[in-house]
């Protein structure tokens, strides 16, 4: 275990580290560049997504909070003040007005605010303004700052508001209001846990209500989304059925792992060992069913017993959704860093030999095809074609973002730490 923690800790620092420091930071305007191709060569536009915004000042924050050994003192400081440049740009410029606690989706380099081509509302996606949350709340323990926090909090309180008045809108993938999609309470899930651990330093007379929203969405994934077969439906119908047609038959294994470790940091908090089981069944259902026999790796997307997705595609062929569905083969870096930390995860909490068996399978297969073979640039090629060869496809934003796999190599690390310290 000492070996493999040397062997993670080397590709954060020296790779994916290397790759983003110093080229993403804007020293002029605050915040950071992520807009590159695939292959990590050319920056090809300067805008920034709030999303990716605040996803940097989580991961720069988390950095500035390892404590395993990782890196020095003056390093971790050095990761706090990167931080703050996107915190205080994000203060500035990501909600839609001075007391209008929304987030645009898109900004210039400066922070002005930009529609998305075809769109007519700043607003579109209350996924942005979940890793705002997430952002400042992490930040606030970072920077031992009470005012990020109460700007997460604000913000939080006003998503929960839009989430059960139905008023909010996800781009890229927006859904009609027919269905439901699992990436509400999975991201609110996870959202919420974090505004919890600042809240227990900052604002304890909140953490009851934060746990009860846990307990709410986190038990609305298990009761809804999830069948007889520990399978997670990635759609389904707005009065909480499965679906017949090609939404409701499709299992997203990236989202569905990724989900596991937010379900069993819920059941942590919550005292939930029932919420824990069911995490660890349905990881092992979807590491069964998600990854591909044929060329190794895990499918994008995949049907309810594996392989290609299959249903009925009446009436939801102008689903954004539907036409994602296309692409059910690519091989993408998000779900497979997501699969390293979530099957070891699962074998810690286990000791069951499938989950290291899983770890196996997937650490193999993630270190041979999503490392740059461009050794100049290090940072992982983000989207591969089914048979493992690079494509120039987009996935959800034009960006190219580490917030997966710094998130996960952290994690990693510091599980790890931990398991050699027993």
């Amino acid at each position: 275990m000492l070996k493999l923690r040397g062997f993670f800790e080397n590709e954060l620092t020296n790779n994916i580290l290397s790759f983003w420091l110093p080229r993403c930071v804007d020293e002029v305007n605050g915040g950071y560049f992520n807009c590159f191709d695939n292959l990590g060569k050319n920056l090809v536009s300067r805008d920034k997504y709030t999303w990716s915004q605040g996803r940097f000042v989580w991961v720069f924050s988390k950095l500035a909070m390892m404590d395993c050994g990782t890196f020095t003192e003056k390093e971790r400081k050095h990761f706090l003040d990167l931080a703050k440049k996107g915190r205080d740009f994000l203060e500035k410029h990501c909600l839609l007005g001075e007391d209008d606690w929304r987030c645009v989706f898109l900004m210039d380099e400066t922070g002005k605010h930009k529609y998305v081509e075809g769109w007519d509302r700043l607003d579109m996606s209350i996924y942005a303004d979940c890793f705002v949350i997430a952002a400042f709340a992490k930040y606030s323990l970072a920077a031992n700052h009470q005012e990020s926090y109460l700007f997460a909090k604000k913000l939080y309180q006003s998503a929960v508001d839009r989430v059960k008045s139905g008023n909010f809108t996800t781009l890229p993938y927006p859904l009609s209001p027919q269905y439901r999609a699992h990436g509400i309470p999975m991201i609110f899930s996870n959202t919420t846990k974090e505004v919890y651990e600042a809240a227990l330093k900052f604002d304890a007379e909140f953490c009851a209500e934060l746990k009860e929203n846990l307990s709410n969405f986190t038990s609305d994934i298990l009761t809804n989304f999830v069948d007889e077969n520990k399978i997670l439906h990635e759609i389904i119908s707005a009065d909480n059925g499965f679906i017949d047609n090609i939404l409701g038959q499709h299992v997203n294994p990236g989202h569905t792992i990724e989900d596991v470790w937010f379900i069993i940091d819920a059941g942590d908090i919550l005292d939930r060992s029932d919420f824990i089981q069911e995490a660890i069944a349905i990881a092992a259902k979807t590491f069964e069913i998600g990854w591909d026999t044929e060329y190794g790796g895990l499918l994008h997307y995949c049907g309810l017993d594996g392989g290609e997705p299959v249903g009925s595609s009446e009436g939801v062929e102008q689903e954004a959704m539907y036409r994602q569905l296309e692409g059910w083969a690519d091989k993408l870096w998000w779900v497979h860093s997501e699969a390293l930390y979530t099957s070891l995860l699962c074998f810690d909490r286990t000791k069951e030999q499938k989950f290291l068996e899983h770890f196996d399978k997937v650490f193999a297969y993630t270190f041979e095809k999503f490392p740059n073979p461009d050794r100049e640039i290090r940072e992982w090629v983000q989207i591969l074609r089914r048979d493992g060869k690079p494509t120039d496809k987009v996935v959800a934003l034009p960006v190219k973002d580490p917030y997966h796999i710094m998130r996960n190599l952290i994690q990693i690390i510091e599980l790890l730490y931990n398991m050699t310290k027993e």
